[in-house]
């Protein structure tokens, strides 16, 4: 299933603006005020109903739909669109108290008890049950409502709740696996069950990875991540079917999580599984917190198959989860909205409209802050408003595809980071982050994509800790080195295949051949521990003991310190095609620049913006659409025109 349709609505194409909205919490006279401010501000839709559950239905098969058709009624006198959530995200306390076997697990064994957030297991059918009843009682209620554009499934599923180690959990894991390996035999041989005396016998022995006295099986607990992912994109289609049946003519969506460290789901598998794609993103701190906003909206980007997708929620100054919560400095607020824009957003919302009084987000900025309307936040957002309101024309562009990708793998991300490895200290996203912080500070653009992506159309293409690589991967990026693209692996890529077990025969496995090397033992660094290379970059984290095994192999650098002194550090295979290189050690941002730079080079790639702009001004492009993102801290003179800073100018070509 392809994401082939957008909201279901009529007028000319527009960018949409607005935010959650939890009218519940307020009562009812500052409704209408808020349906005026929406108007001021240039609100074209708000999100309904994500946490109203216990108030839609305060005792079991009971409702009180009142509040909401009233709220729903409100918005379409307005002239604003509703995204409805099936307000199934956190159940009531009449169901958990009723029900405390739907609560979630803990590998230690601890129930997670109400009082926060997403207190079910995603496995529960007793949670199912009512999930489905609520969600077809809201279908029925509202499908036909003239309001109603899209609907939203739930809430951030897997947040809180992606890894249950209940009973529920291993009942439903063992018919996974049941279902992926068909036998006794075959789930032994790709967990390696006879390592340390774990050989299945029977599969009622299976269970989920719950804390151990030692490692928990490594392909064991691959295999959990992978059945997690996988259990609540089954409830995403559960409560998906019950929609298409009831309102087919309602697309539906639900909010990912692209940002950060947030891994559980693998959004590569979930993107098909909605007629949109929509995002949460908050800004990391650190200095590469706006490399890490591009970087998340660019994989969004990449997710929804360069199609316009959907900003659900986003801040417009502090958050309240960060153990500083700083607001954001004038300007932050658009920059923020409008590189999302860039990178495909034809939706841009926020958590939330006005910041609550009361409850555990009530720090958590909003559209309306605690200071009111006259404020300098609102105006900001009313002029955002506007803004978005002006690049209606822009609506509908798909971004346009870079010459250049990064290749972006969850079951790396997971297999990478696991126990029992070389180092604990790697993290993969942060080196493709790297990466692209690197692209950045070089003018050049580069796509974010899933990894299993069409790779058509690159010159070049970088595959950072490209861990796990089944064979039928390794033929796909052989063939499209051999077709004339150019390659780049890096440290720790190519070790295992799809069961986590190790290539042999030295590393990288399935790549060697193609990158002309063999590494016979990694090489990790301690914390304190550095190495330099020929070029004048430094190295930390690992390093490999790299051997040439093909003579058209080029050495551009060498390690000069360490164990592995004399050594090649970065190496470049060319072929009959195109070209493969790999880099064996964390160089970091303005390392990898350095060698990037050579990459880029050979590949026949430049930068499109002018030598004075690159580092400085982030490019964007949606068709003749372009954007400069100011990614300095001060005024940027583009010639005649001025670019504030953390600004963002729009010029259509």
């Amino acid at each position: 299933m392809s994401q082939s349709r957008w909201l279901r609505r009529t007028g000319a194409a527009r960018l949409e603006f607005g935010a959650d909205y939890n009218p519940e919490q307020w009562p009812r006279e500052v409704w209408d005020d808020d349906a005026r401010a929406m108007r001021t501000a240039g609100v074209t839709i708000v999100t309904l109903g994500v946490f109203s559950w216990a108030l839609l239905e305060p005792a079991e098969g009971e409702y009180d739909f009142g509040w909401l058709d009233d709220a729903m009624d409100l918005m379409h006198v307005n002239g604003i669109a509703v995204d409805l959530a099936t307000a199934t995200a956190s159940p009531p306390p009449w169901l958990t108290t009723k029900h405390p076997e739907i609560l979630p697990v803990t590998a230690d064994g601890v129930t997670l008890w109400p009082g926060g957030r997403q207190q079910w297991r995603p496995t529960s059918a007793v949670f199912r049950t009512h999930a489905l009843r609520l969600t077809r009682a809201m279908a029925e209620r509202y499908g036909g409502h003239p309001a109603l554009v899209a609907w939203h499934v739930s809430n951030e599923l897997g947040c809180h709740n992606i890894y249950d180690y209940s009973d529920d959990a291993a009942a439903a894991f063992r018919l996974w696996l049941r279902e992926r390996y068909a036998t006794l035999d075959a789930l032994n041989a790709a967990w390696a069950t006879a390592f340390w005396s774990q050989h299945l016998s029977a599969w009622e022995q299976v269970l989920p990875p719950r804390t151990a006295a030692s490692f928990p099986n490594p392909t064991q607990q691959l295999d959990f991540k992978r059945f997690s992912s996988d259990a609540l994109k089954d409830h995403l289609r559960a409560e998906r079917a019950v929609l298409r049946e009831v309102t087919p003519d309602v697309p539906v969506t639900t909010n990912f999580m692209v940002m950060g460290e947030t891994k559980g789901m693998n959004y590569a598998d979930w993107a098909a599984e909605v007629d949109f794609v929509s995002n949460d993103h908050y800004v990391q701190p650190g200095p590469q917190g706006r490399d890490e906003l591009s970087f998340s909206a660019n994989l969004t980007g990449g997710l929804a198959g360069g199609r316009p997708w959907f900003l659900m929620e986003h801040s417009t100054s502090a958050v309240n989860w960060q153990p500083v919560n700083v607001a954001k400095r004038p300007g932050e607020l658009a920059r923020d909205s409008m590189t999302h824009v860039a990178y495909g957003a034809d939706a841009v919302c926020y958590f939330q409209w006005r910041q609550s009084a009361a409850g555990a987000e009530k720090y958590h900025s909003g559209m309306i802050p605690h200071a009111g309307e006259d404020s300098t936040l609102f105006r900001a957002v009313a002029d955002l408003g506007k803004r978005l309101g002006d690049l209606a024309p822009l609506a509908g562009t798909p971004r346009t595809p870079a010459r250049a990708a990064i290749l972006f793998d969850w079951e790396s991300w997971w297999a990478a980071e696991a126990d029992s490895h070389p180092t604990d200290r790697l993290r993969y996203r942060q080196e493709a982050l790297d990466w692209y912080t690197a692209f950045l500070d070089l003018g050049v653009r580069a796509d974010v994509l899933p990894v299993a992506a069409p790779l058509d159309g690159y010159d070049l293409v970088v595959a950072p800790i490209l861990h796990v690589v089944p064979a039928s991967l390794a033929s796909r990026l052989t063939a499209f080195v051999q077709a004339g693209g150019h390659l780049v692996a890096t440290y720790f890529s190519g070790v295992v295949d799809e069961n986590d077990h190790v290539w042999l025969g030295g590393y990288p496995g399935p790549l060697r051949d193609l990158l002309g090397i063999r590494i016979e033992e990694f090489a990790p660094l301690l914390d304190d521990e550095r190495v330099t290379l020929d070029n004048g970059s430094t190295g930390t984290l690992w390093t490999d003991r790299i051997d040439v095994s093909t003579e058209d192999v080029e050495v551009l650098a060498r390690y000069t310190t360490g164990d592995q002194a004399g050594r090649p550090a970065v190496t470049w295979n060319p072929t009959a095609g195109g070209a493969a290189g790999y880099v064996s050690t964390r160089l970091g941002p303005q390392g990898l620049a350095t060698v990037l730079g050579e990459f880029l080079s050979r590949a026949g790639i430049e930068s499109e913006l002018p030598p004075d702009q690159r580092g400085k001004v982030e490019l964007a492009i949606r068709g003749d659409f372009h954007f400069l993102i100011n990614r300095t801290d001060e005024p940027i003179d583009l010639g005649g025109y001025l670019l504030a800073a953390d600004g963002v100018v729009v010029v259509r070509e």
